[in-house]
């Protein structure tokens, strides 16, 4: 599947990926490098970004959030509730909204959608309500769109976000145990209708132990392709 020159789609392990666009902007979504086991040590420190796209408040997934965007001064869109804590942090560039809201940042149309997942503000061995999580699908410059789902299980409702919204490539988590496994995911690609899955949220733990090959088997009925990333690998 062609998407794009000028795209590429860079695998920090987990589920944080780095995205440079088209038009030559980049996108952090899920910003979690310096404690993240398996994030490559050339990676750990981001020093430029335009966007950064948190899918929930768990610390796997918004541990550096705070540094990167103190660092770069990137547009945070984000559920409300994580918006008012970034703002505690000193962060101002945090924009709050919610799912079905989509907002232009950077020349890219981001659009909140649902996840069914939990979320809560790690703080000094107290978890705070972090809001809802949620999934991105943003537009890029050339009209294709990227599907991020954040940590979610498989629900009916991912054929309104294909039918909404068209993804050209999904970002789906298949670990299990937290998320959806690689069973579930297979049937979240059929609701969303697109041809190219980049699996995530996987090896980082013992407990994360679904994998690749395990969804690429259960989608072998259809056209389909499940991209196999190294973390640190890109996708040009």
């Amino acid at each position: 599947m062609r998407l794009g020159d000028g795209l590429a789609i860079t695998w920090l392990g987990h589920a944080c990926f780095l995205v440079e666009t088209p038009g030559g902007k980049r996108i952090v979504f899920d910003p979690w490098t310096t404690g993240n086991p398996a994030c490559p040590d050339a990676f750990k420190h981001v020093d430029r970004a335009d966007v950064i796209l948190p899918s929930h408040a768990h610390f796997d997934h918004i541990g550096d959030l705070v540094e990167i965007a103190r660092t770069t001064n990137a547009q945070v869109p984000c559920i409300w509730e994580l918006s008012v804590w970034l703002e505690s942090q000193g962060i101002k560039s945090a924009i709050g909204m919610n799912k079905g809201g989509t907002v232009e940042v950077a020349g890219l149309r981001c659009t909140m959608v649902h996840a069914d997942h939990s979320s809560g503000i790690l703080s000094d061995g107290a978890v705070s309500y972090g809001g809802e999580p949620a999934g991105w699908v943003v537009e890029l410059e050339n009209g294709k769109r990227l599907y991020h789902a954040g940590d979610t299980n498989v629900f009916g409702d991912m054929r309104l976000i294909g039918e909404l919204y068209k993804p050209d490539v999904a970002l789906l988590p298949i670990g299990g145990h937290f998320t959806m496994g690689p069973v579930e995911a297979a049937t979240a690609t059929r609701l969303l209708g697109v041809k190219l899955v980049i699996p995530m949220h996987y090896g980082t733990f013992p407990v994360l132990a679904g994998r690749p090959e395990q969804l690429r088997e259960h989608l072998k009925d259809k056209p389909v392709d499940v991209l196999e990333m190294r973390p640190g690998e890109t996708l040009r």
